[in-house]
């Protein structure tokens, strides 16, 4: 229970004081998708920051990834998040002998959550890399709380072990998955409104075609 004042008298409230201040968000986004693929799951990513943030306010949400710029779909996803957000950090894909295409971001996730460790209390990586447990202690050490954010199956032990808290995203897939429903009945025209991802709180009134109301009606 915790008490603020408001005009003359204080007000009580029930609601504790959450514990873990301003946080900074930091998404390991290659690692997050092929650990959604692999367990079946489309992340909603509009969804997946609010759950994370939670009521506590947010000093920055980023996304790390590896980019091709003649990728017009990728491009279009990367403005999308850019104008839900965050801050997108991109590095060029390489491609490699094999013929295989990859971009490393391990080394900026790990600078950006050291470097900003004194403007939130607390860290929030979803990444399920091994590799980060050495960043999370260091950033441990500076008296910042971190928690990390993965599908179980895809999170090194050793990762979980030194964060504070591990948000396990298997048991909330249902409240951060694309959802196959995304529209809603208007009464006043008769029709069903699509809502539009690429700007927030927008809808289309298009009318939706028969299949998609067929598809509603299942």
């Amino acid at each position: 229970m915790c008490a603020f004042t408001t005009g003359k008298y204080p007000v009580v409230t029930n609601k504790p004081a959450s514990p873990r201040g301003r946080i900074a968000i930091f998404i390991d986004g290659n690692n997050l998708f092929h650990a959604a693929r692999a367990a079946g799951v489309e992340i909603d990513y509009a969804k997946l920051l609010e759950v994370l943030r939670g009521d506590d306010p947010l000093l920055r949400a980023f996304f790390y990834t590896g980019v091709d710029q003649n990728a017009e779909r990728q491009q279009g996803f990367l403005l999308w998040m850019r104008r839900n957000g965050y801050r997108v950090v991109e590095k060029e894909l390489k491609t490699f002998p094999d013929g295989t295409k990859k971009a490393n971001l391990d080394v900026e996730i790990a600078v950006d959550m050291l470097s900003l460790a004194d403007k939130y209390d607390t860290a929030i990586l979803v990444s399920g890399d091994e590799d980060f447990a050495y960043a999370v202690n260091a950033v441990a050490y500076k008296g910042v709380r971190v928690e990390v954010a993965g599908f179980r199956s895809n999170t090194s032990p050793r990762l979980i072990d030194v964060a504070d808290r591990f948000i396990e995203l298997d048991s909330i897939v249902h409240e951060i998955s694309k959802s196959e429903r995304s529209y809603l009945f208007n009464a006043s025209t008769g029709q069903y409104q699509a809502f539009r991802r690429d700007w927030p709180n927008e809808r289309s009134t298009q009318p939706l075609n028969e299949e998609m109301l067929k598809d509603l009606k299942d």
